[in-house]
């Protein structure tokens, strides 16, 4: 049986294997889905805008992975901030039995059962070489769920950037930024939640660079793989125009189920 609500602050497949069948999308917009979700999208375009001009310093290009500096240190920790706080609201969100204060990453590996994050891929557009595109959770969909070398990078640089400065480097950034532009995309998909009107045109449109297969990302830089393996018992499937006519058209993840 599939999903038959869908869940608070995630984006999934639906049962035909899209995720925005008809217009059943507009679960999105909806005030219950998310608490102010404009709030993290506007931390996350500030950090693409500040990495765009790292761009204009640093050529994205395998050859320059290993650099790093001062503004890569410090990007990279924004990133993971960013990361830390969407996790912390799609956990307490979803009625997660702990206080924000109390969460550690053990709590925030829980995530991957509700959103799938190890699956998705993330591209960098314009890269020059083969790293331009990343699955910055991957590790965290074997069984053993292992840690985040970004993150573990992050942390390191944070505690003791004297002996570890030279851990943040570009290519940890690259992580932690892709990993925040997947996070977004399991929650909103490609919504920005922009007070601009929406609209359900189906006219044709073009750009460059985006025969890839993969969709544009929230803030239209990178270019995002959702995953495509949901089970289908794990797929939403309901009638949004019955559903909106609740007081509470969503339900809850059980993230303390699988902790």
């Amino acid at each position: 049986m599939s999903v038959t609500k869908p869940y608070r602050r995630t984006c999934r497949q639906f049962v035909d294997g899209s995720y925005a069948e008809g217009g059943r999308w507009q679960y999105l917009l909806h005030k219950k889905f998310a608490n102010e979700p404009q709030h993290f999208i506007r931390a996350f375009l500030m950090l693409q805008d500040d990495l765009e001009e790292l761009f204009t310093f640093i050529e994205p290009a395998d050859q320059n992975l290993n650099a790093y500096s001062h503004r890569t240190q410090q990007l990279l920790t924004r990133c993971c901030i960013e990361i830390e706080a969407n996790l912390t609201a799609i956990l307490l969100e979803n009625n997660y039995p702990k206080t924000s204060s109390d969460l550690t990453m053990k709590d925030y590996k829980l995530v991957e059962f509700s959103h799938r994050l190890s699956h998705y891929r993330v591209r960098i557009p314009g890269w020059r070489g083969t790293q331009g595109t990343r699955m910055p959770f991957s590790p965290w969909g074997g069984s053993t769920q292992d840690p985040l070398p970004w993150y573990q990078a992050y942390n390191q640089a944070k505690h003791d950037r004297h002996a570890h400065f030279h851990l943040a480097t570009f290519d940890v950034l690259l992580d932690a930024i892709c990993g925040l532009a997947a996070l977004l995309a399991a929650q909103f998909h490609q919504e920005d939640y922009s007070p601009q009107e929406k609209t359900l045109g189906v006219g044709a449109s073009y750009s460059y660079d985006t025969d890839d297969g993969m969709s544009t990302s929230i803030g239209g830089f990178f270019r995002i793989e959702f995953p495509t393996n949901y089970p289908f018992s794990e797929r939403y499937d309901f009638d949004w125009e019955a559903l909106r006519q609740l007081p509470d058209p969503f339900d809850e993840f059980d993230h303390a189920a699988y902790a």
